[in-house]
């Protein structure tokens, strides 16, 4: 059931053990656009996104200020690490703490929800660092059958 003041459509079983067992029982990656009280597209789509998957990955083992993180990140504007660090806070999978300080102090560091992404996420990386040769091959291979566009 939904929680007393959470606004669901009528019969929803948004939030509900049934919303989440359809969303674990049903295998069928193309139905996941199409099921309105499964939100695991919209759940890969964030953590799957490129930038936050850097923010995980960097807040790792410490927490960091919003300029750390722009100094870190190469290629992120100011406006897509503000967006993304919304997006995750708002997730539950980062952390936002101001510091009541003249000029004010903001850090930032992963919840333990977010913390559950760490193996995930290395294990991503590692299967990169192991495949990029043959990958960098098929990309090749792939740009001389077809011409390059």
């Amino acid at each position: 059931m939904a929680q007393e003041g959470t606004l669901t459509s009528p019969g929803s079983l948004e939030g509900t053990k049934e919303a989440t067992d359809a969303c674990r029982f049903e295998r069928d990656p193309f139905q996941w656009d199409a099921r309105e009280d499964c939100q695991v597209r919209q759940i890969l789509d964030r953590i799957a996104d490129k930038w936050s998957l850097l923010v995980i990955a960097l807040l790792d083992e410490k927490t960091l200020r919003f300029g750390e993180l722009v100094r870190e990140i190469d290629g992120i504007s100011k406006r897509m690490l503000t967006v993304t660090l919304r997006n995750l806070e708002r997730d539950g999978l980062v952390g936002r703490t101001v510091y009541p300080e003249v000029p004010p102090r903001v850090e930032y560091e992963l919840t333990p929800l977010g913390r559950t992404l760490l193996a995930t996420t290395q294990a991503l990386v590692t299967w990169s660092e192991e495949h990029q040769e043959q990958i960098a091959r098929a990309r090749q291979e792939f740009e001389a059958a077809h011409g390059a566009d």
